[in-house]
């Protein structure tokens, strides 16, 4: 990757994207097919792209289609399956499909071999309850053709056929269950952010300074946005301008919300999250899995915690892995500081962080547990999954960080959030991206979401509606509201990125 490791005292830009991560690789993919002749400078902190939250290790890598994962369909209070969420990320991954195809197929991006594959993606439940809950959910799901060909089973038979490893062992007089879909996938995140930013920095007008930590960001009375850096390692100082920032810093994007001052910032906090994996080291092991199986969190757990024993693809080889679990840290960013916490305590605030934090005392108590855990208590963990594991088959591996949302609430002072938020100026001319999961599946859709935010009069013209159809056919349309559109989209992506089309399809 070309990378231009002299910055000039002060440099000049159009959009200024700060992080190297899968949001900011996106975003600039997005602008430079809208507007080619846009200046770009990308700011990293790192030495290189992906490091933090879209790294392989770092990243739930599942290709969030809210097949498996449970917690976006919560019960309601009369009992019924709340699909809402289920079915807008769904839709999402689709949209993230659709531009990654279009880059393929217009040579902006290496063969997708490397970053996306077909792994089937399963919910498993133990227990009577857990088992009537699975069911409705996939009667609720099914009823939508974003979820057709979902298949459900409390055959154990079948069950071994799809998870052997679930069910080597397991105690057969309770009562269990499984939906599983084959469309589902593993997606490297690391690598297609890497790819993309290989292919930006050959774009004219396109600039990646990497080890540069931004410092402070003001807007000047033209409203344009002066950031200034500093080299991590030489300490030099430089400064950049431009007409819109972006802040895609994973973790590290609510102390540089902060720092820009906008209105908009004002009441925002963070509550950090650390993740652990356990990472299989025996190949024979590794071989008889192949799925992404999500169980049901604890109570109290955030949704980053959702158990999973889960097949990955990194770096060209098969990986099992399970977890995650999490952690209380003070750290932003994995590679940041223990101050990070303390630092982003601000007076405008402070109440909402102390309110968020009076009411999820639980949730805090339930991180600490689960930092104190002995190397035996998160195998005992492992075993709910897979009976049969043996503790010197495993090893730890540190996942990434999390920083879930914290904001003002006119009722409650201030409310923990999980998911990801856009934070804009009222101009559109600097924008933040906060929260976590499911994030990187559903970049595209929020970086659309950020465009028609922060530049609404050219979303609208004529020139970027063309291209923004032709880079993703369904805008403008919905995917859940159209199984013929569905269907069409989801053939041309599964073609071109190399995977299975129809839910019967063999893995």
């Amino acid at each position: 990757m070309k990378t231009d490791q002299r910055l000039p005292d002060v440099s000049e830009a159009d959009v200024v994207l700060i992080g190297a991560g899968i949001m900011s690789a996106t975003l600039g993919m997005m602008l430079k097919q809208l507007q080619p002749d846009l200046r770009i400078t990308v700011l990293e902190r790192l030495d290189e792209a992906a490091a933090e939250s879209s790294d392989a290790w770092n990243n739930a890598g599942t290709g969030h289609a809210a097949f498996c994962e449970l917690n976006y369909t919560p019960e309601k209070a009369d009992g019924s399956i709340d699909t809402t969420k289920a079915v807008s990320i769904s839709e999402s991954f689709e949209i993230s499909r659709q531009f990654w195809s279009y880059l393929i197929q217009e040579n902006q991006l290496t063969l997708p071999g490397n970053f996306i594959r077909n792994v089937p993606h399963m919910s498993f439940v133990w227990g009577d309850e857990n088992v009537n809950f699975l069911k409705r959910r996939h009667d609720a799901l099914t009823a939508c053709h974003l979820f057709e060909g979902m298949a459900y089973t409390e055959d154990v038979e079948e069950l071994k056929s799809w998870m052997p490893l679930v069910m080597e062992g397991r105690d057969l007089l309770m009562k269990v269950a499984a939906t599983r879909m084959d469309l589902g996938t593993d997606v490297n995140f690391g690598a297609l952010t890497r790819s993309m930013f290989e292919q930006l920095s050959k774009m004219e007008g396109v600039h990646l300074y990497f080890g540069y930590d931004v410092r402070k960001l003001k807007q000047r009375p033209d409203n344009r946005w002066s950031v200034r850096i500093r080299h991590r390692d030489t300490r030099t100082k430089h400064k950049v301008r431009g007409n819109f920032v972006f802040i895609g810093a994973g973790g590290g994007s609510l102390p540089l919300l902060l720092k820009s001052g906008i209105p908009e910032g004002e009441g925002f906090g963070g509550f950090p999250v650390s993740g652990q994996w356990l990472k299989c080291t025996n190949p024979a092991v590794i071989e008889q899995h192949r799925a992404k199986v999500y169980g049901k969190a604890s109570v109290g757990s955030p949704p980053m915690s959702v158990p999973h024993l889960d097949t990955r693809f990194i770096n060209g080889k098969r990986e099992l892995l399970f977890g995650p679990y999490a952690g209380f840290t003070t750290k932003f960013l994995k590679n940041g500081s223990f101050f990070d916490l303390p630092l982003s305590l601000k007076v405008n605030n402070l109440h909402p962080m102390l309110a968020a934090g009076v009411k999820n005392i639980p949730l805090t108590q339930y991180l600490i547990n689960q930092v104190r855990q002995s190397p035996d208590e998160r195998v005992e963990a492992l075993r709910q999954y897979y009976p049969e594991a043996r503790s010197e088959d495993w090893k730890l591996e540190v996942a990434g960080q999390r920083v879930q949302v914290i904001k003002k609430d006119p009722k409650h002072g201030g409310v923990l959030e999980f998911g990801t938020e856009v934070v804009a100026g009222a101009d559109g001319s600097l924008a933040a991206l906060l929260g976590a999961s499911p994030g990187a599946s559903t970049a595209v859709s929020i970086m659309i979401n950020l465009l028609e935010r922060c530049f609404p009069e050219k979303m609208q013209s004529t020139a970027w509606q063309e291209k923004m159809k032709q880079m993703i056919p369904s805008y403008g349309e919905s995917l859940a509201d159209d199984p013929v559109l569905l269907r069409k989209v989801r053939s041309w992506t599964s073609e071109v990125l190399g995977l299975q089309d129809t839910v019967d399809s063999q893995v």
